[in-house]
């Protein structure tokens, strides 16, 4: 297998990452082999899965351009994946350019090829660290020099809590986050879960299998387990909610069953 010119040499094209398989369902170029082979495994058993990615970037950048008119201007974006075309800092730039955005990941050619797109711009950054260590990402140069956290901060926790386990205990990890952000912060989160997948559980647990298989496994929690991330925060209306629900900007009955899989929803931090 032939290595691109921008994948670090200190991964293995031939393992599958999460990352890769999400650039994949969103029409990206930065995955191998390995990331399509696994991709279209489990889209043999839910062959929505790409529109249940579309659906948390759309919520994404409704979360973040919400967040500008709160008035913060201040973004870290915990697991923030491959980036791709209408990434937070081009979302919340486009309603205040002076906003600054730190994105974390652990996946090398996610941290590389951000650093690629990010050269030169001032007000971006991005760290390789892993969301079970929060501590790492707040010390992180990065953060430190790019975002006040004795001012409002928008985290967002995008689709990457539930490729947590119980025992990497990531209630604990979230919690340290917000006890080091300040009152007014916002946290945005998206979580898989089987309530609202348009398919039996049983198909859907097939998909699920699919990601034990490559060692990511995927946690399907249930609405009252992700609302428990939010401990702390005063929910914003509508609440937590399928992700077309919350503060649609088109009309929600031309969305894919899909998109309604899962929960999606942001918290101020009192």
């Amino acid at each position: 297998m032939e290595r691109p010119a921008w994948a670090p040499q200190s991964i293995d094209i031939s393992v599958p990452s999460v990352s890769r398989i999400y650039d994949f369902y969103l029409g990206g170029s930065h995955n191998f082999e390995a990331d399509r082979e696994a991709a279209r495994k489990a889209m043999r058993f839910m062959p929505g899965l790409p529109k249940i990615m579309q659906a948390n970037r759309a919520f994404m950048r409704r979360a973040v351009n919400y967040a500008v008119g709160e008035g913060i201007s201040q973004f870290l974006d915990i697991g923030s994946g491959i980036p791709t075309f209408g990434n937070v800092h081009e979302v919340a730039r486009a309603a205040d350019p002076e906003a600054r955005v730190v994105y974390v990941d652990h996946d090398a050619v996610a941290v590389a090829h951000s650093r690629t797109i990010l050269a030169g711009d001032e007000r971006s950054g991005v760290v390789c660290a892993d969301l079970r260590k929060p501590g790492q990402i707040l010390d992180s140069p990065e953060v430190t020099g790019l975002l006040d956290l004795e001012r409002p901060v928008a985290l967002l926790l995008v689709a990457v809590l539930h490729f947590l386990e119980d025992a990497d205990d990531p209630y604990a990890a979230v919690a340290e986050l917000r006890d080091a952000l300040a009152p007014g912060s916002l946290l945005i989160i998206t979580h898989a879960s089987y309530e609202g997948i348009p398919v039996p559980e049983d198909v859907a647990g097939g998909a699920v299998a699919v990601y034990e298989e490559i060692r990511n496994p995927l946690v399907m929690r249930t609405r009252e387990e992700i609302a428990a991330f939010f401990e702390g925060y005063d929910m914003v209306e509508p609440g937590l909610v399928a992700m077309p629900h919350w503060r649609p900007d088109t009309p929600v009955d031309q969305e894919d069953p899909y998109a309604f899989s899962g929960f999606s929803g942001v918290g101020r931090k009192a």
